[in-house]
Formats: structure tokens, sequence, C-alpha cells
């Protein structure tokens, strides 16, 4: 698959994933039931293996390491970030205002994990 193909796999797959989380913590913080459903539950884990297979396919594809490229590491230690905030945000919360507040710091990071993507700076915005 050429780079071209992968970028616009990758870069929709990133804005599915968004805005899949977006609605699931609007969903989650305000009760709504469809959040426990099947798909509610399944449907982001394979959105997130295709962003996570294409985000190593590109990589592959562009010979890029994250121990040589220190934006790449950054996105890498910012997803850990994003995926333990977004734990506490949507399950492991004990209250609504810890989870409200792990779910806006997840999206805080999931802003800088693509503004680190389009500067190819580490600091993101901050960096240009």
């Amino acid at each position: 698959m050429d780079y071209a193909a992968l970028k616009s796999i990758h870069v929709t797959a990133v804005a599915v994933s968004g805005a899949g989380f977006v609605a699931r913590g609007i969903g989650s913080l305000s009760g709504a039931g469809w959040v426990r459903s099947r798909a509610a539950r399944t449907l982001p884990h394979l959105v997130d293996t295709l962003l996570l297979a294409s985000a190593v396919a590109l990589a592959w594809t562009l010979r890029l390491s994250p121990l040589s490229t220190p934006w790449l590491a950054t996105k890498i230690a910012c997803l850990v970030a994003y995926v333990a905030l977004g734990s506490i945000a949507l399950r492991r919360g004990p209250t609504p205002a810890i989870r409200a507040g792990a779910w806006i710091a997840a999206l805080a990071v999931f802003g800088h994990i693509v503004a680190v993507a389009v500067t190819k700076q580490p600091l993101g915005l901050l960096g240009s």
C-alpha cells in the first residue's frame, strides 16, 4: 500500500476515533444507556486497531523510529497517557467529577497528539 493511502486511512481513523471518544464521553457522563451496548464497546477497538496498524505501517514506510524521531516518541508517550485517561473517564473513575476531569484531560492529550503529528514538533503548537 502506498504512503498516500496509508495516510488517508490513518487520518480517517484518527477522526473517527476522536469523534467516537467525544460521543462516548458525553454519553457516559450523561448516563446514556447506549454507551453500554455491544456496538459502543466493540467498535472503538476495531477503529483503534486500524488506527494503530496504519500508524505502524506509516512509520515502517517512512523508516521512522521513535528512538531517533523525537516527535514520534512524544506521540507514543502521549498515546499511553490518552489511553489511561480515557479508561478513567469512561470506566474506572470513581466519581462523575473525576471521570469528567479525566475526559477533558484525555481530549487535551488527543489534541496535543494531533498537533505533534501536524507540526512534527514534540511540543506541538507550542514548539512551532
